[in-house]
């Protein structure tokens, strides 16, 4: 499967939207990494940094949902926990075995599928009830 943002991931929401292009090329930059033979110390890197800047968007997302009192806020903030988890057991796993093939294609497919699955389903429902808010762009994002 590709892994390239798309139309089809859009929200409508300019900075969600931006943090998921980033979360995206994160991914790239491991599969580039890998194919590339970087080494461990790139993959291992980026992923550490994909698992960062995750936390980061899913607090931007909360944040907002919270804000506007978004009705599935609870539902949507465990989803975050368990990915957060997954991803903190993927890089465990990549540390301890090395970032054979088979494994990175492992990372891959599960961020992967992951990130489009939840940003097509649960990010465009929070999407639409944000915007049923007036809320459609960066500036209505709380800043702290």
């Amino acid at each position: 499967m590709d892994y390239r943002w798309d139309e089809s991931l859009e929200t409508g929401h300019e900075r969600i939207d931006e943090q998921h292009k980033q979360l995206f090329n994160s991914l790239i930059s491991i599969i580039e990494a890998s194919r590339q033979g970087y080494g461990n110390n790139e993959i291992i890197r980026t992923l550490d940094f994909l698992g960062e800047y995750t936390i980061m968007h899913f607090k931007t997302e909360e944040d907002l949902q919270k804000k506007f009192d978004y009705p599935d806020y609870l539902i949507h903030k465990k989803s975050h926990d368990d990915f957060k988890l997954t991803i903190k057991e993927l890089t465990y796993d990549l540390k301890k075995k090395g970032p054979g093939k088979e494994l990175i294609d492992t990372v891959v497919k599960t961020i992967g599928d992951w990130l489009i699955t939840h940003i097509k389903g649960s990010d465009i429902e929070m999407a639409t009830y944000l915007k049923s808010k007036g809320v459609l762009s960066a500036p209505s994002l709380p800043t702290d």
